[in-house]
């Protein structure tokens, strides 16, 4: 479940994303300024798209200007790569729980979970690493003082620009930590789904099996023979326990009974 919340959490900071910047442009002449020239700027991030009238300082004319930058494929790489983690984990979840038979028949399904496990691990840490990058270059596109260097009333001396509101970029910075909390989350699952597959079982399996052959090797050796059997010294009938013609019993092995009766 802590997948399908981790991915939540990383796309909806991102891909919910809206914010603005104000700028201030205050003309020698005050009639013509413009003290409140507001930004908006959101999700994907195509800054280039993103239009904007400043004052000239040079009667009531104004410029139409553009931000700088489209940074929309990694933010879209990131969002998209967070929707379809989420995809898999919320349907990852239904099996494991209602189909947990189906999901272990013939190993198909560990196998597959760790494959695709695997391969979102990778997807996470690269979708992270390029969206980190992004929002850097996000951030420097949409910094007040960067843009005030667009407008060429700016470059006059004689006018005062100043930045007023510079946008919050804490979602986005959440958004980027999420990315890496998932790439950890997804890597640290690898081995627990591993041990699911036949490869971690048969990899098991090889040290039983040498130990199982061990004890054949003893019971080739002298040791399990029948040493005392009946060629040995001490098994043959009659060498102990015989009676002899007066009840006596014998205590020489076989020569006993001869002796006992020349003696008689």
């Amino acid at each position: 479940m802590q997948w399908v919340l981790f991915a939540i959490f990383a796309f909806a900071t991102c891909g919910g994303y809206s914010g603005e910047l104000r700028l201030s442009v205050d003309c020698a002449n005050k009639s013509e300024s413009d003290l409140s020239i507001d930004i908006a700027f959101a999700y994907p991030f195509r800054l280039h798209q993103v239009n904007f009238e400043a004052p000239t300082c040079e009667g009531k004319r104004q410029e139409k200007l553009a931000l700088i930058g489209d940074f929309s494929s990694s933010a879209e790489f990131f969002v998209t790569i967070a929707v379809f983690a989420f995809l898999y984990s919320l349907a990852a979840t239904v099996v494991y729980i209602f189909f947990q038979n189906k999901y272990r028949e013939n190993n198909r399904g560990p196998l597959i979970d760790f494959i695709v496990t695997v391969v979102f691990s990778f997807l996470w840490l690269v979708s992270s690493s390029a969206w980190a990058k992004g929002l850097s270059d996000v951030k420097v596109a949409t910094d007040p003082d960067e843009v005030l260097l667009l407008i060429s009333a700016c470059k006059q001396q004689s006018n005062k620009c100043l930045p007023v509101r510079s946008p919050v970029m804490s979602s986005l910075n959440t958004s980027v930590v999420f990315g890496y909390l998932n790439f950890i989350l997804w890597a640290g699952n690898i081995w627990f789904v591993f041990k699911e597959t036949g490869w971690h079982s048969s990899g098991q399996r090889h040290p039983a099996d040498t130990m199982e052959k061990q004890p054949g090797g003893y019971n080739q050796g002298g040791y399990n023979q029948d040493s005392y059997g009946p060629a040995g010294s001490y098994n043959q009938p009659g060498s102990y326990g015989q009676v002899g013609e007066y009840g006596q019993s014998q205590s020489y092995g076989q020569s006993g009974p001869t002796s006992f009766a020349n003696q008689i």
